[in-house]
């Protein structure tokens, strides 16, 4: 299965995706499936890859691509990023006057493929933009439990 179809799959999982979710969702599988096979990195939809993608539009900038041949993979890092944000909050992606944006369940909107531009000028970050947004949307860090009533742990002897 190609990362588009399983993208597809997906989005089936989750429930029905809006008309404006189809060209991200599309822009962002082929960014996925150009990082797997040209670059032979995975991108997993979570936010702790977004660290690579900024790396990955740092190199691009750092190498002085042009902004013409960068543009389409900007955008489809961007639109990544928003699916990643979607994927982890529940939110969804709406359309205002030809823009994308993605809102979160809060009621907040964010421009991924915005952020993804302005990284690309060197003022911006997928990774940040991600960790803003799912804030209260991160799942919580597994907690190590332990018995009712028993005394918290000591430090531990050599």
């Amino acid at each position: 299965m190609n990362d588009a179809q399983q993208t597809a799959r997906t989005a089936t999982q989750h429930g029905a995706r809006s008309h404006p979710a189809s060209k991200p969702i599309r822009w962002a599988a082929d960014v996925v499936g150009m990082m797997r096979e040209g670059a032979r990195v995975r991108l997993d939809y979570s936010a702790r890859s977004l660290w690579r993608v900024d790396r990955m539009i740092e190199e691009l900038r750092r190498e002085g691509t042009p902004w013409a041949a960068a543009e389409s993979v900007v955008r489809g890092f961007g639109a990544y990023a928003g699916e990643v944000i979607v994927r982890a909050s529940g939110g969804d992606w709406v359309s205002s006057d030809g823009e994308l944006w993605v809102r979160t369940p809060d009621g907040r909107y964010w421009d991924p493929i915005d952020e993804a531009r302005r990284s690309y000028a060197g003022d911006g970050s997928l990774r940040l933009l991600c960790l803003d947004a799912l804030g209260d949307f991160a799942p919580a860090a597994p907690t190590q439990s332990r018995p009712q009533g028993a005394p918290p742990p000591g430090p531990r002897s050599a």
